[in-house]
């Protein structure tokens, strides 16, 4: 529906409610209005990898494993398939007259906050560290959500607007210092691109504040950065009980009323919480006006009619409740699973061959986990397949399983240290008596999450370091030591320090948390059914010892794009069962872009995906970042013995740098640009066996 027509239709509306009424639909949980024939109706749900907390949906793998495909196409449709859940389930919610929370069209995600420090635990949900990678699967998200019909198929939320990564334990008060370089390099693009590429319906306020203002009530970030620059006209909804937060952690404020009238003059429309319960008495008290009141309104009306809600004749209605977990959903998540998957190191021993093993010993916390499967904000599945259930699927009768849990999760969940023992006794019983190990580690959401979720009460959600929960540990070189060929499937939302692993371990495969159906997933990579082809979304390093303090929201020694020292596994990394190498490199102008050209040949035996990765280096500027920066990439498929072209277009925009006033432009005119299967980090080149390819430029 045209917006434009819709904001008349919604100024027309807002036009006949009293100020009573008005206000009463600037919260969360806005109440009917009978006389308008405007129904109740709840703006909180969530769809980040499926729709969730409202019963059975497909539960797809969480966000930073749809990162991890680099695939724009699959991500746009997922979520246009959480969309038509979100749609099937409205429907029969309606005809139930069940407008409760996790019941509406308005899906609080995604979530393309940058992931700068793996120890944030709600990393998980954001699609990486890279500001490139992140906007174009941010962009490709909201479109899907969206869909490209008559009215919005769902209204995507882009969170957390503006700077927001931890630490949990601090969100509440806690103020990011952040320069405007880091702001205009980092911070913001994903946010400008779902505006200006996908006109995302919503924005949703982070907790904190940044520079000192807090971001639910920050007037120069909302009003002028976000909806006088950019042009953004949709609704911003602050997160929930943020607004709380003025005048009980940040102290910015000192009532209630003050707190509200922050927010509603700074431009936020919508409270998610109970603050904007105080905007009739701060509008009796002068403290706010009934414009700005009537903006608020007219915004969320706009939202509300763009979606069809007061049309009968809406095509979304018809959308079956057959839609929910339906066959081709399923079929997508299990796609997704197994294109996320990243192989981190193969000496060979991968994929495993049915007919050369008698016993396999499957052993790990994680590999009878339904919680490591999920990571969090999930629904509820109809089937589990954890990677014990897959492998046995997959072997049947010809290879016995023998499986040991080994520990709990973490040391922190048990008391006994007898039955710690016990368990680990039986885990290297199982490991001598058999050929091969698939040990599964890794945390789920009780040691990584949101600070206030529930049971995560390590550090807040937060990580305290990279580490393997101790007992973990402790199984893995216990398994080790047997002298048994180890497999090591890790399940995280985040990097993790896996040294010890990579050098005693035969192969890793990072897993993260693959969806409901992973397991069967994780069981056809490791079978040979499925060559794995995801990349790695941020770096993982050799130890926390590597990072800044985290408290510190500067980019300086952050991430792939300014890391000064080596990795464990760089950004952008990731092993395939093909062998792919690149042929050959070129490039020319195309408008105010560069189309890059690259040739690749798959020389190995095996049939393969791949994904093509562009980076670029501004040889001249003082401005420019430490290292290279992703600026294209494409998934491909390549057959073994064949060759094959893939084509990237590179926007102007790759070209610029950030001066330290934000402000973004042309400074100089030679470039290094390369091309490969990974970053140009020379150990990951070594490892996969290709050659670095770079392509000096000039504009």
């Amino acid at each position: 529906m045209d917006k434009k027509e819709a904001a008349a239709q919604a100024k027309e509306l807002v036009g006949k409610m009293t100020i009573e009424e008005k206000i009463s639909q600037l919260k969360y949980d806005a109440p009917s209005i009978p006389k308008l024939n405007i129904p109740a109706y709840n703006w909180w749900n969530e769809g980040l990898h499926g729709v969730a907390r409202a019963g059975t949906a497909t539960i797809y793998p969480q966000a930073i494993a749809l990162a991890a495909m680099f695939d724009r196409e699959l991500v746009r449709k997922i979520a246009d398939q959480i969309a038509e859940e979100c749609r099937a389930k409205y429907n029969a919610c309606s005809e139930e007259a069940d407008r409760d929370i996790y019941k509406g069209l308005t899906l609080w995600c995604p979530n393309i906050n940058i992931f700068r420090d793996p120890r944030w635990g709600r990393g998980q949900e954001t699609f990486g560290e890279d500001p490139y990678l992140t906007q174009e699967l941010g962009v490709a998200f909201v479109r899907g959500l969206q869909g490209n019909g008559k009215y919005l198929k769902t209204a995507a939320c882009a969170k957390h607007f503006a700077v927001h990564s931890g630490p949990e334990r601090l969100r509440h008060e806690f103020d990011a210092h952040v320069t405007r370089k880091d702001m205009a390099e980092t911070y913001l693009p994903a946010f400008e691109a779902v505006v200006k590429d996908a006109d995302v319906a919503g924005i949703m306020g982070a907790y904190n504040r940044v520079n000192g203002v807090p971001c639910c009530g920050n007037r120069e970030l909302i009003q002028g950065l976000l909806r006088k620059k950019w042009g953004f006209s949709g609704y911003f909804v602050s997160d929930c009980w943020a607004i709380r937060d003025f005048h009980t952690h940040h102290g910015v404020t000192d009532t209630p009323e003050q707190s509200a009238a922050m927010a509603l003059g700074a431009g936020c429309d919508l409270n998610c919480g109970c603050t904007y319960l105080r905007i009739f008495q701060a509008y009796k008290k002068g403290m706010v006006k009934e414009e700005q009141i009537t903006r608020a309104a007219e915004h969320l009306m706009t939202i509300r009619i763009m979606l069809g809600e007061f049309d009968e004749e809406n095509e979304y209605n018809k959308i079956p409740y057959d839609a929910v977990e339906c066959r081709e959903h399923l079929d997508t998540a299990e796609e997704a699973a197994g294109k996320g998957c990243v192989l981190l190191k193969n000496t060979g021993i991968l994929p495993l061959n049915k007919k050369n093993i008698r016993r396999i010993g499957v052993i790990g916390p994680n590999a009878d986990s339904k919680a490591s499967l999920i990571g969090n904000y999930y629904g509820t599945s109809s089937e589990y397949i954890t990677l014990l259930q897959g492998i046995k699927r997959e072997v049947g009768d010809e290879v016995k399983v023998l499986y040991s849990a080994g520990c709990h999760i973490s040391r922190d969940r048990i008391e006994p240290l007898a039955w710690r023992q016990d368990r680990i006794s039986e885990a290297r019983t199982v490991a001598k008596n058999s050929d091969i190990i698939i040990l599964h580690l890794g945390l789920d959401e009780s040691l990584e999450g949101e600070e206030g979720d529930d049971s995560n009460s390590y550090a807040s959600g937060d990580k305290a370091d990279l580490n393997l929960p101790q007992v973990q540990e402790e199984l893995l070189r216990e398994v080790v030591k047997t002298g048994k060929p180890v497999v090591l499937c890790v399940s995280s939302g985040s990097a993790l320090n896996l040294n010890y692993a990579e050098t005693h371990c035969e192969a890793i495969l990072q897993v993260w948390y693959p969806g409901a159906r992973g397991g069967k997933s994780i069981s056809d990579i490791l079978f040979g059914r499925y060559s794995p082809s995801g990349k790695l979304p941020v770096t993982f390093y050799k130890s926390a010892d590597q990072l800044p303090p985290f408290e510190d929201y500067s980019m300086k020694g952050r991430t792939y794009r300014y890391i000064t020292e080596e990795p464990l596994y760089p950004f952008g990394y990731g092993l395939t069962y093909g062998k792919i190498l690149v042929d050959d490199i070129d490039a020319v102008r195309e408008g105010e872009g560069i189309r890059v050209s690259v040739g690749l040949k798959n020389t190995g035996k095996i049939s393969t995906h791949e994904v093509v990765q562009i980076y670029l280096k501004n040889l001249d500027s003082e401005y420019a970042e430490e290292n290279y920066h992703l600026c294209g990439f494409e998934r491909v498929h390549i057959m073994a013995g064949q060759s094959g072209q893939v084509s990237v277009f590179i926007e102007k925009e790759a070209f610029y740098v950030t001066d330290d006033q934000g402000k973004r432009f042309i400074d100089g005119n030679r470039y290094r640009l390369y091309a490969g299967l990974h970053q140009p980090d020379k150990r990951s080149c070594e490892l996969s066996g290709d050659e670095v390819r770079y392509l000096d430029i000039r504009l």
